[in-house]
């Protein structure tokens, strides 16, 4: 609705006009009346009225002054005098004031105004539609330069220097000139993406939020910066300095990116890091730079969330990660199995921990994790009954976008916590206790031959008595039940490990290769090399 404000030294005239008009038909908003200039002005700055009705004569600020302060504030300001004056001075005043309709009380006409109220509205929605026709073409004219600036750093850090001039005059174009100045680069990247994206609904929409959070920044500053994104996730910031005694770029680009950090933070409530790289002077150092910082992900994956860091020689990993593997996944099946979700959020802390002092390549690291999840997902009968989002492949796919080691953690607690929550549910619902044991015990004995019969003696129960039981509870055999857990475990080793056939067979206690193929086939329609190669083929 558009705005209007009323004033008029005689107050019979306000209650006519406040009255006389349909505000709200005309999609208007009465937001006050004044019977001084100095009211109306200082009730202004609380509230701008889009349009403005006012007389001229008034006591403290007369109408003119009044129409001459507001347009200062508002240049788009619609006003009409309604007077007793029909001077020519003061019509001529009105007109220096780009006053859009002079009217004469002696005369007046409530549907003169009601009219030029139309009028009002119409060429507001026109300037508005103008305005945002502009913006959209300066937004596109904008975005078009921004790619244009990341396909000349792609190409920089991709492509050949061939001809030094030509890359000097495009880096130019862009303010990018290393003539008598060297550029420290820096990198940056959202902590925790994914999230970030759901709450701003599109990629497109993040980037631009905290594209113009930066840019907002460096134009404050005294420092020539480029900025450029590197796809969606990435971005780089370029500073440029002068070489001198007197000027330590280092601690200068800390104090920037810890500006921009702190303002991302307060206005998008977004954590972000940053990698700085060494002093540039040359197109080519800057192109070894900027390669340096993209091939820089094991040290970016075990920054903590909101870490401003110079670039450091890449470290050999110190041990072998899965050396305590059985250890771990043991510990977090059995706090799992008591339903502790303190002493489980602990020990996954403790375990990440374990990661970070590997300093292990980040895909290692996640196999890690994802291999966990896996196992406990098959050793825990709860887990046999995942919700959808907790399939393996989602699982996966999951793990793959996750870029920092704070990220993993977080995801993997968040994992552990509806496990739990999962498993107490399940427990809970059962109404058959030894068909819940025996499933437990299947799933953390696959690697074994398991028999009825045996699996009877465990609970203490009639081997017939079982089998009914078992039957009537899942609607399945206890032996096919055995055998379906032990065909999708196969499928999970057949999609996440290169172990050959015969490992796979023994691991799952098949003695017999052949007759492993053959329930594997009757169970899947194809053989265990038939699958991974289709599954291959597939994610190609």
């Amino acid at each position: 609705m558009y705005k209007v404000m009323l004033v008029d030294d005689d107050y019979p005239v306000l209650e006519l006009l406040s009255g006389a008009i349909d505000w709200q038909k005309h999609d208007m908003r009465l937001i006050g009346v004044h019977e001084d200039g100095a009211s109306a002005l200082e009730a202004s700055g609380e509230e701008m009225p889009d349009i403005l009705i006012t007389d001229i004569g008034m006591p403290k600020l007369n109408g003119l002054e009044l129409i001459k302060e507001l347009k200062e504030r508002k240049p788009g300001l619609r006003a009409a005098v309604l007077s007793c004056h029909n001077e020519f001075h003061y019509a001529q005043q009105a007109v220096k004031l780009h006053v859009q309709d002079y009217l004469l009380k002696d005369t007046f006409d409530p549907a003169d105004l009601e009219k030029l109220l139309v009028q009002f509205k119409a060429s507001l929605e026109h300037e508005q539609k103008l305005d945002m026709e502009q913006t959209k073409l300066l937004s596109i004219v904008d975005r078009s330069k921004e790619m244009m600036k990341e396909k000349f750093i792609r190409h920089t850090i991709h492509e050949p220097i061939w001809d030094r001039s030509k890359w000097e005059a495009e880096a130019g174009a862009f303010g990018l000139s290393l003539d008598g100045s060297v550029c420290l680069p820096i990198m940056g990247f959202i902590t925790d993406y994914k999230k970030a994206v759901l709450r701003f609904g599109t990629e497109e929409t993040l980037g631009f939020a905290v594209t113009n959070v930066i840019l907002e920044v460096l134009a404050k500053t005294g420092i020539n910066t480029v900025h450029s994104n590197y796809g969606t996730k990435l971005s780089f910031i370029l500073p440029l300095f002068t070489p001198t005694l007197k000027v330590n770029p280092y601690e200068q680009t800390s104090a920037l990116i810890g500006v921009i950090q702190k303002e991302i933070h307060r206005t998008l409530k977004i954590s972000t890091s940053y990698l700085i790289g060494g002093v540039c002077g040359t197109p080519e150092e800057l192109k070894a730079g900027l390669k340096g910082l993209l091939d820089s992900k094991t040290q970016c994956f075990y920054m903590d969330e909101g870490t401003i860091a110079r670039k450091a020689v890449s470290a050999a990993g110190k041990g072998d990660i899965f050396a305590k593997y059985d250890q771990a996944s043991e510990q977090l099946r059995e706090l799992i199995t008591d339903k502790n979700e303190t002493e489980l959020m602990q020990a996954v802390k403790r375990w990440m921990g374990h990661v970070k002092e590997q300093v292990c390549p980040p895909e290692i690291a996640k196999d890690w994790v994802l291999k966990l999840l896996l196992d406990l997902k098959l050793k825990l009968q709860a887990l046999q009954y995942f919700r959808p989002h907790y399939s393996t492949d989602v699982l996966h796919k999951d793990i793959l976008e996750i870029d920092t080691l704070f990220e993993l953690e977080q995801w993997l607690l968040e994992c552990f916590r509806s496990i739990v929550s999962l498993t107490g549910e399940i427990a809970d619902q059962s109404k058959c206790k030894p068909v819940l044991d025996a499933q437990q015990y299947v799933a953390v004995n696959l690697d074994k031959r398991i028999s009825l019969e045996e699996m009877a003696e465990q609970l203490y129960l009639n081997p017939s008595y079982f089998s009914r039981l078992f039957k009537r509870e899942t609607g399945e055999t206890f032996i096919e039940y055995v055998t379906r857990m032990k065909m999708e475990r196969a499928k999970e080793l057949l999609d996440l490990t290169q172990e050959p056939m015969c490992v796979i067979c023994e691991s799952l206690g098949y003695d017999s290769q052949s007759y492993f193929i053959k329930i594997f086939k009757t169970y899947n329609g194809v053989t265990p090399v038939e699958y991974r190669k289709k599954k291959s083929l597939m994610q190609a």
